[in-house]
This record gives structure tokens, sequence and C-alpha cells, in this order.
């Protein structure tokens, strides 16, 4: 005897071997041996095979039509026997059975379950709307099948060059716009990106990266609300000073100014103003929620998106020529011994004299020039020359400022690399990928970027500890040590800060740029209105869940944009390779890998694996020739065709416990910073 047994909703034949009350011990083809519940046998025969009966049955099932068959039901709760025997014939063979029982099985737009083997039919409506579903699902699978077709031949279709971004990195995979990617993928045993690169559906590789950044981060545009810019308080008493800016000449966000007062006797009083959007912005109001939204200004070459509108950085940025809101930090010192002898913080309106580009005038205000304030100003301005003496004597505690820290790191600073600039020509507004670009260098610690990094370290060391002291949080960044693997970590409390060597630091010197600092801001000027009991005052309380929001926040944003200028400067270095038809590059060893080696460039901003290095240490120079350049994976790999000398020199320490650069594509961009905390890096980008 053998039976058809419904099993985890499917249905499986074998032979009795035996039979109790309520379930049978039944061997399947296989020689597998079930426990069978009684309730679940279907169909008794002993006829043909189980194996050829479900084929047969299978067969029945496919040529049945199930309009006919839902006419022939009868209405309430049916078996399967009942619909064969008025479909086929009084008593139907056991072949036309278990086919009625198939059909119905596998129809239930036609038929619902009512239990082992039993039916009913659905309502004509019901059977309307599945059949109208069906149909779609039938329209849409053969839209896909096309659109899978058309990838394969090299075209794109429209809708999924529209839904690129989305396919590539935040895919719906029920859409039918990735599934004919996949399909087409599978196909043709090729890479989604490369598939799509082919087919024409990425045509700039530029747009690429601008577009996939815009989609991650920015999927509403980079527009602001209509939002009028509050009006800078006026009831702030005017700074008797005369303070200047040093940025570049691309900087619009000027965040910081300088002044000095009391040369030529006992003490010096440096003056350290910052703008304060954080007098007339007020947290949770409608600019604030736009700010903290972006949470930081993302720089790349050529192009940057504010944190805040234009207005509102027209209105707090230190302009030259006018009186501003500005949160001072005022740093007496000693004028022989350059000991700090005090500090006081106001908030007040500051004349603004000056806004100096350093980019402009690294080749004037050198170490010599100001070191020997008797030789001849060597082209400098009326403006520069009046600014001489300040700015020697800020050059002069920048570097005792410096000494002690270094002294407090247990290691002095060693940043020999350069800065790299990137400049676009013919350029204006959002590049498009096509404009020559330009690559220049700074040396790190230049004087003028030293006076302005010190400075700001001392602001934002001085206001962290202030903040701590006063029991008001801040966001702050701190490192316990210089240890390999010791990272640099953001928190809500103070902290020592060992790769600059400072007690503690809150990032609070670019409030027009950085969240983070606008916050701490908001924090200073409580202290600095209510003293001891700023705690109380302050808008953000200790343990606020808010204020570990926005660390959260501004952690993942500030991550992503640093990934991205990253990208883009990468992708500025491989297009000006091309620009300028250069094959090969000398370049230093840095770190072993498989097969190869990591290179840096000597003269460009660019990481590179190569091959060939079998031999070679760390720290050897090569000459490289380049291979295939790839702007949309942002990969070129070099081999070793010369070795230049024989030294295996040591290696940077900004080399260090990772890569500062990217060397990998977009779609694995690999970003390790040590976050060091160089000097150069308080500066703001240009």
């Amino acid at each position: 005897m053998f039976v058809l047994f419904e099993e985890a909703g499917k249905y499986l034949g074998g032979r009795i071997l035996s039979e109790a009350e309520s379930s049978a011990q039944v061997e399947l083809d296989s020689g597998k041996r079930v426990k069978v519940k009684g309730a679940n046998i279907v169909l008794r025969f002993d006829k043909p095979a189980p194996a050829d009966l479900i084929a047969e049955a299978r067969e029945i099932a496919s040529t049945m039509d199930l309009d006919m068959a839902w006419e022939f039901a009868p209405e309430g709760e049916f078996s399967f026997a009942d619909l064969a025997s008025d479909y086929f014939q009084a008593n139907p063979p056991v072949a036309q059975q278990a086919g009625a029982l198939f059909a119905l099985f596998e129809a239930p737009h036609y038929f619902r379950r009512a239990g082992k083997g039993r039916f009913k039919k659905a309502s004509a409506e019901v059977v309307q709307q599945a059949l109208a579903a069906i149909e779609k699902k039938k329209a849409v699978q053969a839209q896909i099948d096309e659109w899978a077709r058309e990838l394969a031949t090299g075209v794109c279709p429209a809708p999924v060059r529209e839904q690129l971004y989305k396919i590539l990195f935040r895919p719906d995979k029920n859409a039918p716009e990735y599934k004919a990617v996949v399909d087409a993928a599978r196909a043709t045993q090729r890479p989604p990106l490369d598939l799509l690169k082919e087919a024409g559906a990425i045509d700039s590789a530029y747009q690429f990266h601008w577009r996939r950044f815009l989609f991650e981060n920015f999927p509403k545009g980079t527009g602001f609300p209509d939002l009028s810019a509050p009006a800078p308080v006026d009831d702030l008493p005017l700074a008797e000073v005369e303070a200047f800016s040093i940025d570049d000449s691309q900087t619009t966000e000027i965040d910081d100014a300088l002044s000095v007062r009391g040369l030529g006797g006992d003490t010096v009083t440096v003056g350290i103003h910052i703008a304060a959007p954080g007098l007339a912005l007020t947290p949770g109001g409608p600019i604030d929620q736009v700010a903290r939204a972006r949470m930081s200004t993302v720089y790349m070459p050529g192009h940057k998106i504010t944190m805040l509108p234009d207005d509102v950085v027209a209105a707090y940025t230190l302009q030259a020529g006018r009186d501003c809101p500005a949160v001072s930090l005022y740093a007496t010192f000693d004028a022989a011994t350059l000991d700090l002898r005090s500090t006081e913080t106001r908030l007040e309106r500051v004349p603004i004299v000056a806004n100096l580009r350093h980019d402009q005038l690294d080749g004037i205000v050198t170490a010599e020039w100001l070191d020997d304030l008797q030789s001849p100003d060597g082209g400098a301005s009326d403006e520069l020359a009046r600014l001489r003496a300040p700015l020697s004597f800020l050059f002069r505690l920048a570097k005792q400022l410096r000494l002690q820290r270094e002294v407090v790191r247990g290691k002095p600073e060693n940043f020999n690399r350069p800065d790299y600039t990137f400049r676009l020509a013919d350029h204006d507004g959002e590049p498009t990928g096509n404009e020559q670009v330009s690559i220049g260098t700074r040396r790190r610690g230049a004087p003028l970027d030293l006076i302005v990094s010190e400075a700001m370290i001392l602001a934002n060391s001085t206001w962290g500890n202030w903040l701590g002291d006063l029991g008001v949080p801040g966001l702050y960044r701190s490192q316990a040590s210089l240890a390999p693997g010791i990272k640099v970590r953001m928190g809500t409390r103070a902290l020592p800060h060992a790769g600059i060597g400072v007690k503690s630091y809150a990032w609070s010197t670019s409030p027009l740029r950085r969240y983070t600092d606008l916050v701490n801001q908001w924090q200073i000027i409580a202290a600095a209105r209510h003293g001891r009991t700023a705690a109380l005052a302050a808008p953000f309380k200790p343990k606020d869940s808010d204020l570990f929001a926005i660390l959260s926040g501004f952690d993942a944003a500030y991550s992503a944009y640093n990934a991205y200028q990253g990208g883009m400067e990468r992708f500025w270095t491989l297009r000006y390779l091309r620009q300028q038809s250069v094959t090969e590059l000398e370049a230093t060893l840095i770190k072993d890998i498989p097969n190869g080696a990591l290179a840096r460039a000597d003269t460009l901003p660019l990481v590179f694996p190569v091959t060939g290095t079998q031999g070679l240490a760390r720290g050897a120079r090569v000459r490289v020739r380049l291979g295939d350049i790839d702007e949309l994976s942002l990969d070129v790999h070099g081999t070793v065709v010369e070795h230049l000398d024989g030294a295996t020199a040591e290696a940077s320490p900004e080399d260090e416990g990772g890569e500062d650069e990217v060397v990998s594509g977009p779609l694995a961009i690999a970003v390790d910073v040590s976050d060091s905390e160089a000097p150069a890096a308080e500066s703001a980008p240009a």
C-alpha cells in the first residue's frame, strides 16, 4: 500500500511499512523512513509507484483549466476528490485525484486551503484581484528581462540610470531595476559596477563620486531653507585691539583672528578672537537645526558645502573693516620668558583690521623676516609692514608653545611631509571634473601656519580646562597615550590629549565650520556670563543625552566628509597624472603588503601599491612605472623599475599607525587616519 501525504507544505509519496491508530511508518523512494501522522495522509493507492503517480499527477494538474475548476467547485468546503469527480468523471482514477489536489494546492488565488486536502473557493472579487496581480507580476518580470537584456548588450535603460546610486549603494532588492542589474550581471558574469559602466550608466567618474556622496549624505540636496540670519548682538563692548586673521585666499568662513597688545612692556597680551554666531543662534532654533543636520562644512578641491547658510556666515565671519561679535581669549605672557601669567575670556565686538592670506604671503613672511625686524620689508605691503612686530612676537611665542607641548608629549613633533594644495583652472562654482588641476605644496610648520595653529591649540586647551574646572560639559578630543593603536576619541569629559601634549582639548575655534565648536561656544558663553554657576545656566547639562547624540552624529558625519575629501583629492591627483602625462614617479616604500608594498609618491599626495619590491626594506626610495589609471575605482598600481638608494631611511612618524591617504577605490575607501592632531590641521582647510 502506498500513500500520498503532506509534509511541511509539500506532497510526498511512499510505501506503508506499518500503521498505528493515528500514524504510519512510511518508506520514501530514497529509502528514508519517516513517521507520518494519519491526518496528513490524503490519498492511499496500490499503484502506480509513488514517483510515477506524482509525475503523472503534476502533468494532469498543468493541463487543468483553473477557471473551469473554480466554476465546477461547490460552495462551501470540499475535498480534492470531490472536485476531481466533478471536473473529470465519477470515480476518477488516483492520478486524476492527485492531479486535482496539486492544482488546487498551487492555486491559492482560486482556492483557499481549509485543511489537509480540503479547500474552499475564493470569491469572484478575490479571484479577479489575484489574477490582476499575477498579470502585473508577469509584466514586471517581462520588463526586468528586457532591461537585463539591454544591459547585457551595453545599453542602460533610463529607469536603471535614474536609480543608479540606490542600486549600487542602498538597494531595494525587490525593485525591478535592481533585479535587472543582478540578472544581467549573472548572465554576463561581470561585476555590477563594470556592467553599468560599460552600459553607459556612468559617463563621468567625477560625477559618480560626487553624486554618490550627495546620495549618501545630502539626499535632499545641498541647498538651505529660506532662513534669515539673526542680527549680531549690539550691546557688546568694543575691544581696544586691532585684530587680524590669517587664512587661505579661498576661505570665506573666517573663524579666528589674533591681536597683540603691550609690545615693548614687561607683559604682552595676545588676543585670540573667535567668531561668535553662538551669541545669536540658539540651540534648537531653525538655523541650529540646519547646522546640526550637516555637522560640518565639507571641503573638496575646488568646492565646499558650508555648514551654515551664506548670509549667516557673512553676518559673523571676521571680515576686515568691521567690528565683529567675538568670544575672545586674552592670554598675558611675560615678555622676556614667555611664561603664561593669566587668561581671561570676554564677549565683545572686535575691530578686524586685516584678513591676511597665507598663500599670498608665505614667500614674504618667512622665519628670517620675522626674526630680524631690522631687515628690509622684502616687498611687504604697508598693511603687512604694520603687523610685522605683532607677527614676530606671535612667531616667537608659537615656537615656545610648541616646545612646551613637545616636553609634555615626550618627543618632538616631526611632520616632514608638505601639505598639498589643489587649484582648478577656469573654475567657478561646482566642478565638472574636466578642469585643469595644479597641485602645489606648503611646508608644514610654515611661520604663518605655526602662529595660527599654536594660538588655536592654546584657546582650545584653555577653554577645555576652564569648562572642566567649572563642571560644564563640552565636546572634547582626547588620547590616552602615544602608544601604537591608541586612537583619538571624542567624549564629554576633559581628559588629556597625549598627541598634542595638553591637559584637555575642546574644539572651540571654528564655530562657523564645525558643529562641535558651535556647541562648545554656547557652553563657553555661559561660562563667561555666569562663572561658577555656569553648569546650571549652560544649554547642555552634565550627562545630557542630547550632547551624546551630537557627539555620535558629528563623529559619523566628520568621518564621512573626511573620507570624501580624501577620495576627491586622490581623484584630482590621478587626473593630474593623466593631464601631465606622468608615467613614472619617485616614491618611498612605507608598508609591506601581500605581493608587494605600499609606496608614497615623493612629490604628490599619492599612496599606491607597487610590485617588484623583493629585497627592499621599508623606507627605500624607488622609481616606479605607473600602470593603468582607473578614476572610477580611484586605483593605480606601479612596478618598481629602479632602486634609487641603498638606504633604509626611518619612516616618518606620520606613517606610524596607518595611512592617511585613500589607497583604494570609492566602493571601499580605506582611510585610516592616525589623528595625531598635527598643528597644521588646526588651520582652516582651503
